[in-house]
């Protein structure tokens, strides 16, 4: 196999003539000065907006950021080791049909740029674990993606998705799933199969219900993600999620909140605000790791004397309710920080109060 140098490495002659035709297209529109070549990254697999990575004399990685992009190359299929392809940032419409030769990709990041589709052809691309498409127009996702079985994370949010299909939840491998800011009215009961989600974001949709199949996910750990859609109620089986310790449910339409959410042991942050809640469960009590409550623009008029239960938190806030008074409870949280009672009904402190702020908490009233 002929081989030449490039940026100081052996290659192929194949992989440097489609590097050599980058590099012109680059400097064409001025994204790299005339003359440059296309830097070589030694240590990593990227860094910067534009750069190569190589191993044993071939082209894995390639980094082509920021660079105003509407189209790829067809030469790029030639760079048949590549595992990391790294396009965020440009003005692509849609991604070539030849991505699916590129048999050995385990990562593809697209996010910020104009697509309309994924090709149909992703779906040959059995080695792939991370897709990030965010911030595109995407208005359906392929169904030949449901192949793509060692797939571990997908970042399809802020886009114009309505629906899934049905395959998609055969994806049983997946640990991270962002499928905020679309317009998704529903969800599928299949859900439930990706019981290794450690990370959910379903925010800033349409949905008007849940599945019940969402408390199925007992691996979820890191975050669950409920914002700005138009629910009303929880289901019940939210309460498996034991290992939680993120959930946020702020800006939907929910008038009470289930007693379950005190079976929920590791929460230490759970956001309310922008609901109708007009009371809080006892229960809530019982989460003895949570160390941030936001409960603020609600409808409120009375707190539950549990909260003084809750030994670890940091911030409470809850301004803009209709409370008229306190329960004594809360000057026993020794770790409070920052108090916010703003734009309530209260006409007083009480003395205890004092005890709060000796320890150190900024009460805002």
């Amino acid at each position: 196999m002929l081989r030449e140098t490039y940026s100081g490495v052996t290659l192929p002659a194949t992989e440097i003539s489609v590097l050599k035709e980058l590099e012109g297209l680059l400097q064409e529109s001025g994204y790299l000065k005339a003359g440059a070549s296309i830097p070589v990254v030694l240590k990593e697999k990227t860094a910067g907006n534009i750069s190569f990575y190589a191993e044993n004399a071939t082209v894995i990685a390639l980094s082509l950021r920021y660079c105003a992009l509407t189209s790829l190359p067809a030469s790029l299929g030639r760079l048949i080791n590549l595992q990391h392809l790294d396009v965020t940032g440009n003005r692509l419409p849609s991604l070539p049909e030849w991505l699916g030769n590129l048999l050995q990709l385990e990562e593809v990041h697209g996010d910020k740029n104009r697509l309309m589709a994924l090709p149909a052809s992703i779906g040959q691309l059995t080695s792939l674990e991370t897709l990030n498409v965010y911030g595109n127009s995407l208005v359906a996702l392929p169904e030949s993606l449901s192949r793509l079985t060692r797939l571990k994370a997908i970042s399809a949010g802020g886009n114009r998705l309505t629906a899934l299909p049905e395959l998609f939840w055969q994806l049983t491998n997946l640990q991270t799933l962002n499928l905020g800011q679309n317009r998704l009215t529903s969800l599928s009961e299949s859900i439930g199969n990706l019981t290794r989600l450690h990370t959910l974001d379903l925010g800033h949709n349409e949905l008007t219900a849940l599945p019940e199949s969402l408390g199925e996910l007992r691996n979820l750990t890191y975050f669950l993600y409920l914002s700005n859609n138009h629910l009303t109620a929880l289901p019940r089986s939210l309460a498996n999620l034991s290992n939680l310790r993120y959930l946020n449910i702020t800006d939907n339409s929910l008038t009470a909140l289930p007693d379950w959410i005190g079976k929920l042991s590791e929460l230490q942050e759970l956001r309310l605000y922008n609901n109708r809640l007009t009371t809080l469960p006892d229960s809530l009590g019982n989460l003895a790791r949570l160390k941030e409550l936001h409960v603020m623009n609600n409808y409120l008029v009375a707190l539950p004397e549990s909260l003084g239960d809750l030994v670890s938190l940091k911030e409470l806030r809850l301004q803009n309710n209709g409370l008229t008074a306190l329960p004594e409870s809360l000057g026993k949280l020794i770790r409070l920080a920052s108090l916010d009672l703003r734009d309530n009904r209260l006409t007083s402190l009480p003395e205890w109060f004092q005890r709060l702020e000796q320890r150190g908490c900024t009460v805002y009233w």
